[in-house]
Parts: structure tokens; sequence; C-alpha cells
């Protein structure tokens, strides 16, 4: 790993594979940070620059002040490409980085080629729940989110099947960082691309959504990609952290997807 300057910030990078292949940027969901993309990153190294980091807020990143918008995280990437001489790259966003898939597919179409947007919505309903978040973030209840959290990101056959995993996972959402939690959660709050993506330039699409995700029903994902005209869903038998608890299926579809 490896602390470098984007824009204003210094955040945390792993890159993988050869310098001169197409670039891969791979965005983690709130709470966690790059290792989620461990069983990911190196199968998809072998014809493919990856990039992944730890967004504002958490991991081995910057914590500014909050609260964050769409608009601060997903500057953060344009920046994260601008230092690595990135012109254009595909992006893999899962949960709030899908969120910022989607700032980017609105805001800065020119620096994508094909995009997947993982667990995700255009749309988080319910402010009174992520203001909850928020205040149980700011006062010190980082445990009590991640044993709530962790129980809808994994299904409980996969927690029991892999214990280890379970338990790493939650150590992600106990160890991010309280403020960076909280102000990103006021993102995920606010965002709404509902009507801004049907005005989009149109890009290739990948949504994926997993059978069991509680975080993001398949509802929403259906939603998504049906507001994408060059968008196509895929289903997998997992919960929210589809990375982790269905890895080979979803390097699969991200090789099948990215040619």
């Amino acid at each position: 790993m490896s602390r470098m300057k984007a824009g204003a910030l210094t955040l945390n990078v792993v890159a993988d594979g050869p310098r001169e292949a197409p670039a891969l940027i791979l965005g983690h969901p709130l709470g966690a940070d790059l290792s989620v993309w461990d069983a990911v990153a190196p199968a998809m190294a072998q014809k493919f620059f990856v990039v992944r980091f730890d967004a504002r807020g958490h991991g081995g990143s910057d914590v500014p002040p909050g609260p964050y918008s769409l608009a601060d995280i997903g500057g953060d990437v344009v920046a994260l490409m601008d230092a690595l001489g990135l012109a254009r790259a595909h992006y893999v966003g899962l949960s709030m980085s899908g969120a910022v898939g989607q700032w980017l597919m609105v805001h800065a179409p020119e620096r994508l080629d094909r995009i997947v947007l993982a667990n995700t919505a255009a749309h988080f309903p319910g402010p009174d729940g992520w203001n909850a978040r928020i205040r149980a973030a700011r006062g010190g209840k980082m445990a009590d989110l991640a044993a709530t959290v962790v129980q809808r990101w994994l299904t409980p056959a996969f927690r029991a099947a892999n214990p280890e995993k379970y338990a790493q996972v939650e150590g992600l959402l106990r160890a991010s960082p309280p403020l960076g939690y909280a102000a990103c959660c006021a993102a995920l709050r606010d965002a709404d691309f509902r009507d801004a993506l049907r005005a989009a330039p149109a890009r290739p699409a990948l949504v994926i959504v997993g059978e069991s995700d509680a975080s993001t029903p398949p509802a929403l994902g259906e939603a998504l990609a049906g507001a994408l005209p060059q968008a196509r869903l895929s289903r997998l038998p997992a919960a929210h952290l589809s990375c982790v608890e269905a890895a080979e299926a979803f390097v699969a579809e991200l090789k099948e997807f990215l040619g």
C-alpha cells in the first residue's frame, strides 16, 4: 500500500497489474476499505491495471471535516486518475462507490469506459435512518453499528460457513473512522440520480444485484438498470457484499463484461 496525493487529499492506494494495460478502478462500500477487493483484484490484475483505494474518511486515507457530498468523493476519483496519469478507466463501484460511479456518469463521463454498479441504487430512501447512523457514529457507537450492518452484508449461511471472513468484515466496520463514516452517510442520504441518469451520456454498464441483499434490495438495482439505456442486469447468490460472498461469480461477470 502507498499513500499518494490526489487533489487536496492524501489517499491510501494499491495498484496491481501491468501499467500499460487498461485501467480498472475498484471502489468500496461505506464503512469498509480497499481490502474488500482482495479476492477480486488479483484475478483482474492479469489483464488490467487495477487501482483500488480507501475513500476519503476511510482506512488509511485522509479524514477531512464533513459532511461530504458525492461530488467530493467523486472528485477524489477524478483527482486520483489525474495523479496516476489515467485519461480514462473502467470503474467498479459497490454500494456507496456505486453511487460515486453514478456521479461520474453524470459529471465526468469522458473519464469512463465501462462501468459496473454493484449492490447500489440511484436513490437511498429513508433520511431518518441515515441521520440515526450519523448520530450513532458521532456518539461512539461504531461497534453497535458494525454488529447490525454486517448482518445485512453477508447471508446467515455464508457467515456460518466462513467465520473468519465474517469477523474480518465486522472488524472493518468497527475500525471505520467515525467522523468519516458519518460524513459519508450524509452524502448517501442526499444522493438522488433518478432524473440525472436519464440525461447522462450513455455508457456500457453492468448492474449487479445480490439476490439476498437487504441493504439495497434487488428492486433498487432493477430500477437502476432500467434507467440506463446500455445496462445489463446480473443477479448473484449473495447479500450486500457480493464481491466477498460470491467472489468467483463476481470476477466472472467482470471478465465477461470488460472483455
